[in-house]
């Protein structure tokens, strides 16, 4: 293959309109533009969304929503669904092979939220401070 043998695939370009060139053409006289008005002038445009002056619909809307970027990739794993894990040693690599976070997530807290039957070691992880006291009840520790 060569740069001076490289061509579009058949039908991917079409021939451009030859406007103005008589009535035979089928885009004589106007152009293809209609009759009058601010689209058949040349240099006639006006901007994308405006609707003649009235109040253009993406300022009729309220402006809504935030979506902060870390919370894209944090995760809350309540207390509960620890004691379906079978290691002793809990990270974030841990909790996307047991199928409780999903591969994007980068932050995980732990919340306090059912019980703990189990003794976990728990680390890179938050924890509010009612599951660190759950952890450290049944055995466990936090490592920061």
């Amino acid at each position: 293959m060569f740069l001076n043998t490289l061509k579009p695939t058949a039908g991917a370009k079409s021939a451009a309109k030859r406007v103005g060139r008589g009535i035979g053409s089928g885009l004589g006289k106007t152009c293809g533009r209609g009759h009058k008005g601010q689209k058949a002038r040349a240099g006639g445009f006006h901007k994308v969304g405006f609707e003649g002056g009235q109040m253009p619909l993406q300022r009729r809307l309220p402006k809504v929503g935030f979506s902060s970027r870390l919370a894209r990739v944090t995760a809350e794993v309540r207390l509960h669904e620890l004691n379906g894990m079978d290691v002793d040693v809990i990270d974030v690599a841990a909790l996307q092979a047991a199928n409780l976070i999903s591969r994007k997530i980068k932050r995980v807290r732990i919340m306090a939220s059912g019980k703990l039957e189990k003794k976990v070691v728990l680390k890179g992880i938050k924890v509010t401070k009612g599951a660190r006291e759950a952890i450290e009840a049944a055995g466990g520790k936090v490592e920061d």
